[in-house]
């Protein structure tokens, strides 16, 4: 969540900052927690006087008494308890106000960073990298959809997915399903050399899925069991991010980098009858996570490494691919300043997102209580939160299929992959 100080002293910036999300309703939300906040503290004030006011009849009341004028003394202990009442009720406010505080502050997007682009929709993210490794023209046998393909070579069954699980599951068979696991040990072996593997819980509570701000706001995109009050994870960075909460670490322990293949779950709600064929999208897939805390400062630079470890990823793969920043409209909830790298597929004839690098200033940490201690100096502060998809199979997948298709209907496997394919280099009709 924002830092309800920052919004205290610097309203006005927030308000110009959070402006460029082009989302009119978060004024009104501003508002809301300013009148919260400031009601908050109010009631400090007054319970803080009756305190005094308590303590002060406390003193009289013990004096009265010991000098024998009991009445006086019993007159001022009735006083005493009716401020006591008048304690309690602020009490009883105060929860009911702190809860309504809190949210606000949950529904508040970050604010984007003063850099990022400012721009209305995803119509306006401009691209900052590439194309990079695109053809001047494109084969017709590289023009065949990959669910087409894939069929044909008995590589994807997403038919018997559906009988199975129901529609928008898919299954990958044979030299498919080798394909996608490979990419993922790829892509885990890539990053190995900074980033300690995790193999986090695949259900994680309320409180771990609200630390990263799917909740409240996702919801109904998210897979639940009511029942023990846990979520399928929608991304790995939600367990990683928890790993810390409510700890203090020490500024040398930073940066703390992590990453995770793990299975990711969503109910993609909305998006019934919208890319729904073949591998594009689907209600479970799985992907390489990288994830880091960092101090303040630290922060850019490794923005800066994600996105560069996540462009040597899919560039050595040798697909067509290109970097743009997502503007300020188009931003999720939690982000400061935020990456696509998306690759083309020429039989979908699109340009496909396959990874989001993202900062998240300290919205992540503030919200799970990751905190820092600087070495040498009292107190602590909330560190800074980063992730990157390294790597999300379906649409590498799909973009494989249909880039490295040959002329007779088989598919040449990327050489970097050839190590993780049991000896396949093509992908044959059996």
């Amino acid at each position: 969540m924002i830092d309800l100080r920052v919004l205290r002293s610097e309203p006005d910036t927030v308000r110009e900052l959070m402006a460029r999300r082009n989302k009119p309703e978060l004024g009104a939300l501003l508002d809301q927690a300013l009148v919260f906040d400031g009601r908050m503290r109010e009631i400090s004030t007054e319970r803080d006087a009756i305190r005094q006011q308590v303590n002060e009849l406390s003193k009289q009341v013990g004096s009265l008494r010991r000098s024998g004028e009991d009445a006086q003394a019993e007159i001022l202990s009735q006083q005493s308890r009716a401020l006591g009442d008048d304690e309690q009720r602020l009490a009883s406010e105060t929860d009911t106000v702190a809860q309504q505080l809190r949210d606000v502050l949950l529904r508040l997007p970050n604010i984007p960073h003063p850099d990022a682009v400012i721009g209305t929709s995803d119509s306006e993210n401009p691209v900052i990298t590439g194309p990079v490794n695109v053809p001047d023209k494109f084969a017709d046998h590289q023009r065949v959809p990959h669910w087409d393909t894939a069929a044909d070579l008995g590589i994807l069954d997403n038919e018997r997915a559906v009988k199975i699980s129901g529609a928008m599951f898919t299954m990958q068979r044979g030299a498919g399903a080798t394909m996608a696991r490979a990419l993922c040990q790829y892509a885990l072996d890539q990053n190995a050399d900074a980033f300690e593997e995790i193999r986090p819980p695949s259900l994680v509570s309320t409180a771990t899925l609200t630390a990263t701000g799917q909740l409240p706001k996702f919801a109904d995109d998210a897979y639940s069991m009511s029942k023990d009050d846990l979520w399928c994870i929608p991304t790995a960075e939600a367990p990683l991010t928890s790993i810390h909460a409510g700890e203090v670490l020490a500024e040398a322990e930073l940066p703390i980098r992590y990453m995770a293949h793990s299975s990711c779950y969503r109910r993609e709600a909305g998006s019934a009858g919208r890319d729904t064929r073949g591998m594009l999208r689907s209600h479970e897939f799985d992907k390489v996570e990288i994830f880091s805390i960092t101090t303040p400062e630290g922060a850019p630079a490794m923005l800066t490494e994600l996105l560069t470890r996540v462009e040597r990823v899919i560039a050595s793969l040798g697909l067509p691919y290109r970097i743009i920043e997502i503007c300020t409209g188009d931003m999720g909830q939690s982000h400061h300043r935020s990456f696509d790298v998306e690759v083309y597929a020429p039989g979908c004839d699109a340009w496909l997102e396959v990874s989001s690098v993202s900062w998240f200033s300290d919205y992540q940490a503030r919200r799970g209580d990751i905190r820092m201690k600087r070495t040498g100096q009292k107190g602590t502060e909330f560190a800074h939160t980063l992730n990157a998809s390294a790597l999300a199979v379906p649409r590498v997948w799909a973009a494989i299929i249909e880039n490295f298709r040959q002329p007779d209907g088989s598919v040449s496997v990327p050489a970097v992959l050839h190590p993780y394919m049991r000896g396949i280099t093509t992908i044959s009709a059996r």
